[in-house]
């Protein structure tokens, strides 16, 4: 698999991570807590969803 895949997951990875941190937020996010982005678990899913299918596309290309 190329480098720049595996680039863009681990960034997609980091991203979605770090919507979870909690932070000095003016709204809670969905679950309830203050958080970077207020649709918490939905940007985390949308994320982690994006790193999975740009690490699909670099196997499925490697091949």
């Amino acid at each position: 698999m190329k480098w720049y895949y595996w680039l863009v997951t681990a960034i997609f990875i980091a991203l979605g991570i770090s919507t979870l941190v909690p932070a000095l937020a003016k709204k809670p996010n969905l679950i309830g807590y203050y958080s970077h982005c207020t649709f918490t678990p939905i940007s985390t899913l949308i994320c982690w969803i994006i790193a999975g299918f740009v690490y699909w596309i670099g196997k499925k290309k490697s091949k």
